[in-house]
């Protein structure tokens, strides 16, 4: 059987359930190691984030990570520092199956990140005989056709002028995921981390109601089961749960409290 009619080797699951109308987990990863991954890759969510715009992630270390996905159902996404084609070329390359794209505020962004995720004549990408079609388990020329159309496209809603211009956003073909940034979007009007804020509430409100109106999947943070649920039943279909820094802190912090506590408090 070749790569090609093998299509497990190929297929983007995230992406296919996202089509489907099914809801998808995502943990983001900050920390750079192909160990890290392998475990998370384990706990059954369905998309691995590599966070570069916040973590230490370098190159080497992205195409480790990417690397360290295969032959399992998980979908490797990479968050981009900024939307720059040369760096959505070079995260591409390491055989990522999507890219998270921060700070959209504008079509014209959002049209710019769309093309960089796809070769011509449908987008800006440039060719080179890279790693990429091996992590897809794929020939050039057939990982040139599979990717255009199995690539991931997630923007992210992170200020007031973004869900302004929304439904413009929106518009531009490609994009899969809109995710909203609820601790951005209190930043950018000056409450930072206040949630409950009438006007962070009425504004977030504002970015669900326009994404789900425009089709895209709805994708948010959902740090416990009960936020889980309820966003769920809200309508959003991309939830990330964790990050591995906080899972890994909480843990550890666990571990300590339970050895040193006195008995008679536990």
């Amino acid at each position: 059987m070749s790569a090609q009619s093998g299509s497990s080797a190929h297929h983007n699951r995230a992406k296919t359930r996202l089509a489907a109308g099914e809801t998808v987990t995502a943990f983001m990863v900050e920390l750079p190691g192909a160990g890290l991954v392998q475990l998370l890759a384990a706990s059954g969510v369905d998309v691995l984030i590599f966070d570069m715009e916040h973590g230490p992630i370098d190159m080497n270390s992205l195409h480790a990570m990417v690397a360290a996905t295969r032959g399992t159902p998980v979908t490797p996404v990479v968050r981009v520092p900024w939307t720059e084609p040369w760096l959505v070329k070079t995260a591409l390359e390491t055989g990522a199956m999507g890219i998270n794209f921060p700070m959209i505020s504008t079509p014209e962004l959002a049209r710019q990140a769309a093309e960089s995720l796809r070769y011509p004549p449908n987008g800006s990408r440039g060719f080179a005989p890279s790693l990429a079609a091996t992590r897809w388990g794929l020939s050039g020329p057939d990982y040139i056709r599979a990717a255009d159309s199995e690539m991931l496209n997630v923007i992210t809603v992170e200020d007031a002028q973004a869900v302004e211009r929304l439904d413009e956003i929106l518009a531009v073909p490609g994009i899969d995921v809109a995710a909203i940034a609820s601790f951005d979007l209190s930043m950018s009007l000056g409450v930072p981390g206040q949630f409950d804020h009438p006007d962070v509430q009425a504004l977030v409100h504002k970015a669900e109601e326009k994404i789900l109106r425009a089709g895209v999947a709805l994708g948010g943070v959902a740090l416990d089961a009960q936020t889980a649920q309820c966003k769920r039943a809200a309508g959003y279909r991309m939830l990330l749960l964790a990050f591995d820094v906080m899972m890994i802190g909480q843990a550890a912090r666990g571990i300590v409290e339970g050895a040193t506590m006195p008995a008679a408090q536990r």
